[in-house]
């Protein structure tokens, strides 16, 4: 089975107004920076070795997200605005240098059709927790493995404390290590390169990106999710945004291949219209 990246990514947000039901009540205490309260689901179970056992199929519960980490919000698709999931510093907004906030303000006036994700590039982390499209949860000793839908993509992420990879080692998803604090598993993410964007509104980092992500369990079907990110060229101080991840319920469910390559150019007819605009 395959997916075609940009008929279900940049061509079918333009009727989520009208294809995505109104949002729930625990999807607008999320919107407003809030945790909504849990559902009863029971409790998480664990593994032979005590730790929680998020083995299998996961997705974030707001899609939103993949618009606009600040406001949920792309204009072009008709989506409502709303709080998003930056919950540090309290106004949700991502603290830019004054440099780096004019470099947001041109991507939105003439790059937003430059999302590398658009062109088939990998999302990185934390963007490839919140696509739209889900993941596999593995647990093998001594590891945690996450393979997304989204790409092909895939994190192997050892538990045993050996250092990161040498720092002039740059990859799209970056190297990740990880260890468990308690019930959460905290991962410690370095080495992406600078060329990934948060969402589809541009907002950017440089290869400095540093990212912690904390994995809580809440109940059997509950994951929250927070990540705290820190880039000294890029942001005035570090950052962090906050949502849950739900279990995936679907009967007989499998992730499907992503019909998407590397360079895909078709995102040329989706935006020959914008780009007609542009030019009037």
């Amino acid at each position: 089975m395959t997916r075609n990246f940009l008929a279900a990514f940049v061509a079918a947000p333009v009727g989520l107004a009208l294809l995505l039901p109104a949002p729930s009540r625990a999807q607008g205490q999320e919107r407003r920076g809030q945790r909504p309260a849990p559902v009863n689901a029971g409790p998480f179970t664990r593994l032979p070795d005590g730790k929680p056992n998020f083995q299998g199929y996961w997705q974030t519960r707001n899609f939103f997200t993949a618009f606009d980490l600040e406001t949920h919000e792309r204009a072009e698709f008709g989506v409502p605005a709303g709080r998003g999931v930056v919950v540090d510093p309290p106004d949700g907004k991502i603290p830019y240098q004054p440099w780096a906030l004019e470099k947001k303000k041109d991507i939105v006036a003439h790059h937003l059709f430059d999302d590398p994700q658009a062109h088939c590039w990998l999302s990185g982390v934390p963007r490839q927790m919140y696509t739209p499209f889900g993941f596999h949860i593995l647990q093998p000793p001594g590891y945690a493995v996450l393979l997304y839908e989204a790409f092909h993509s895939y994190r192997i992420i050892p538990l045993d404390g050996r250092p990161h990879v040498p720092d002039a080692i740059r990859t799209f998803e970056g190297d990740s290590r990880g260890h468990w604090e308690g019930d959460t598993l905290v991962v410690d993410v370095t080495n992406q390169n600078e060329k990934t964007w948060f969402d589809m509104s541009g907002n950017f980092h440089s290869d400095a990106l540093h990212v912690v992500e904390r994995y809580t369990p809440v109940d059997a079907d509950t994951i929250h999710y927070e990540a705290t990110l820190e880039d000294s060229k890029v942001y005035t101080r570090p950052w962090k945004i906050a949502f849950d991840l739900g279990r995936n319920q679907e009967k007989n469910y499998e992730q499907m291949e992503y019909a998407c390559v590397e360079g895909e150019q078709d995102l040329q007819h989706y935006t020959e219209g914008e780009g007609a605009k542009k030019a009037k």
